[in-house]
């Protein structure tokens, strides 16, 4: 009984992990088809960041209020959480960007790239133990997009593919940033700085012009971004804490499903 109560509880922070990543990926297919309406309304990458972030303080702030207080986000680790920052937000600046330039199904599928690369890297980073079971989910789960969706690689533009790409590698940086402070650091304090980092970054882009007044459909459209990709963000944040990240990798592979039902896909 001693030896099957830990498998247990390992099982069961498994779990939670999964269907928080799951809940995540929702989130992330919302996000990214905000995104590209934004985009093709004539919404700046940058300025479409900074509003992705700064309402994003709107879930953050309600959920430490309701589990803990401010205090939460006082850090030992600043290291940690500014390389977080830093390539999560070059993985989001690219990431965007390839969605205002691809179609979204290509864009999705260059996303799809992430847990191939969250998956290599966990091994010689975190020192995980990578099964071939997991790769295997990871890799059929890969192919098995790429089967649906058909992405034609004669009509797909090479500069947003590059953006894509670097899109998917930040990204899976930035996963891996999140499981090695989340040890260490409470969920939402990791998403609070990384959400104000974004925010200044897109707020630094005012002054150099591009930026448009947006009439109000957009402008919702702008600040459900911040809502949505804010929660998101906490629900990633969270299964990352409880699940190693080969376990909830292959889990990303359902946004196509969320992608799908919103219509975009």
């Amino acid at each position: 009984m001693s030896a099957e109560a830990p498998a247990h509880a390992v099982l069961q922070r498994n779990g939670l992990g999964i269907l928080l990543r799951v809940a995540a990926m929702a989130c992330m297919a919302g996000l990214a088809a905000l995104v590209k309406a934004c985009a093709e309304r004539g919404a700046p990458v940058l300025e479409i960041i900074f509003f992705r972030n700064a309402f994003a303080f709107v879930p953050v702030l309600l959920y430490i209020s309701r589990t803990s207080s401010l205090s939460i986000l006082k850090t030992s680790r600043p290291g940690g959480h500014a390389t977080r920052a830093t390539v999560g937000l070059v993985g989001m600046v690219c990431g965007f960007t390839a969605v205002s330039m691809l179609p979204l199904t290509e864009s999705t599928a260059l996303s799809f790239a992430a847990p191939l690369f969250m998956t290599a890297l966990s091994a010689p980073i975190l020192k995980e133990r990578v099964g071939i079971h997991r790769w295997g989910a990871v890799i059929v789960g890969f192919i098995g997009v790429l089967i649906m969706i058909r992405p034609d690689p004669n009509h797909m533009a090479t500069l947003g593919t590059v953006f894509g790409l670097a899109g998917a590698l930040g990204a899976a940086g930035a996963m891996i940033a999140i499981r090695e402070i989340g040890r260490t650091e409470p969920g939402p304090t990791i998403v609070f700085y990384f959400t104000l980092a974004g925010m200044l970054l897109g707020l630094a882009s005012l002054p150099f012009g591009g930026w448009v007044i947006p009439d109000m459909t957009t402008l919702v459209m702008l600040v459900c971004t911040g809502l949505v990709g804010g929660t998101g963000q906490l629900l990633l944040t969270e299964a990352l804490r409880r699940a190693p990240v080969a376990v909830v990798a292959p889990f990303d592979y359902t946004q196509l499903i969320w992608a799908c039902i919103l219509g975009y896909a």
